[in-house]
């Protein structure tokens, strides 16, 4: 994976993650939390989505750094 589309990926992956917190924090999602027992689905949705890219763009940018220092 290029350099510029890890960074891309990661910097997308953390974006998610922030948007996921908070709406993991806002009032309709403790409302559902406090009848459901659980998140909504575009909480959890926003969450995984944004683990995946995050882990994704951070080991592309950890193996071309790797790639990069060998050749």
């Amino acid at each position: 994976m290029n350099k510029a589309i890890s960074l891309a990926v990661l910097a997308g992956g953390i974006i998610l993650l922030i948007f996921g917190i908070n709406e993991y924090n806002s009032a309709g999602s403790e409302i559902s939390r406090f009848f459901t027992g659980s998140t909504t689905d575009k909480t959890m949705w926003l969450l995984v989505g944004g683990v995946i890219l995050t882990v994704l763009g951070a080991g592309g940018m950890f193996f071309m750094s790797k790639k990069s220092i060998s050749t």
